[in-house]
């Protein structure tokens, strides 16, 4: 399994991927804030067996303009895709997201899953998410989604109630939010992003 986490705007990550039987990748992708930044990119699964699971995480403070384009190519029966991103904009900040899953007439026994989740923090923040489903074969487990919202008030106002002080609890509530990708990241660069929220 190739596993490396990819620094956008600072590391160089291929366009184009082809995964061949059995093989395997699992990268996780960074926007920090101050970035300005786009990638794209398109994995072909040609062999059975094999592995994707991207998982990505974006920042935006400013007025940064982020793109990904992810594009997942199921060529083949038997491989597993999973693309998780979460994010956090505010200021003028936008970001586009356009994710393809496309599953071949023979790729058979296919299960691939995406998901796009974005906390805005400023009403001039902007998400624009394009989450796509292209299947033409009948035995798949396949979803996708997205979705974009503010802090929950709620649930500031039960940690508020427990005594944690609002920017604390506000920290704490996007920390949550994060986990699923953070967990994936070195404890320094972990750090980082809270400290830095």
């Amino acid at each position: 399994m190739d596993n490396r986490i990819f620094i956008i705007g600072q590391d160089r990550l291929p366009e184009k991927l082809t995964l061949r039987d059995g093989q395997g990748i699992r990268w996780t992708l960074v926007a920090l804030p101050g970035v300005s930044a786009g990638l794209s990119l398109e994995v072909d699964i040609e062999g059975e067996g094999c592995e994707v699971d991207i998982a990505g995480l974006y920042l935006c403070k400013g007025g940064e303009n982020v793109s990904l384009d992810m594009n997942v190519r199921h060529n083949c029966p038997g491989s597993v895709s999973r693309q998780l991103f979460r994010g956090i904009l505010d200021g003028r900040s936008k970001v586009d997201f356009d994710g393809l899953i496309y599953v071949k007439k023979d790729a058979q026994r296919t299960k691939a899953f995406q998901e796009c989740k974005t906390i805005l923090l400023s009403r001039e923040a902007v998400i624009s998410t394009r989450p796509q489903l292209e299947i033409y074969a009948d035995d798949v487990e396949c979803s996708h989604g997205a979705a974009s919202g503010f802090l929950s008030p709620d649930e500031l106002f039960y940690m508020r109630s427990r005594g944690i002080p609002e920017e604390q609890a506000r920290r704490l509530q996007m920390a949550s939010f994060l986990s699923p990708v953070l967990q994936r990241l070195p404890q320094s660069l972990r750090e980082e992003i809270i400290s830095g929220l």
